[in-house]
């Protein structure tokens, strides 16, 4: 099981770095965001069964990195054209 893991783990964060360095839009970006917080998640539930506290500490702190970056191009981008919208209407 631990094998599986790393291996997803590896290979989704290999993935994940690609789409965020083509820079090819908000939602590719996001979605490797999205890629690399189940990478992440991936390397703390490996690291626990095989008790490795470092690497767990780790990706749990980029797990919340990676969910901000899940946010800020998936989810806030959608608000802030939603909002320029609602200006342009009223105006």
């Amino acid at each position: 099981m631990v094998d599986i893991l790393t291996w997803f783990a590896s290979l989704s964060c290999i993935v994940a770095a690609l789409l965020v360095s083509l820079n090819a839009g908000a939602k590719w970006s996001g979605l490797g965001f999205l890629i690399f917080s189940l990478s992440s998640a991936a390397w703390v539930w490996a690291s626990t069964m095989q008790e490795e506290a470092p690497l767990a500490l780790q990706n749990i702190v980029l797990l919340g990195i990676n969910l901000f970056g899940v946010y800020r191009y998936l989810w806030q981008p959608a608000r802030s054209q939603k909002s320029k919208r609602m200006r342009e209407a009223t105006s």
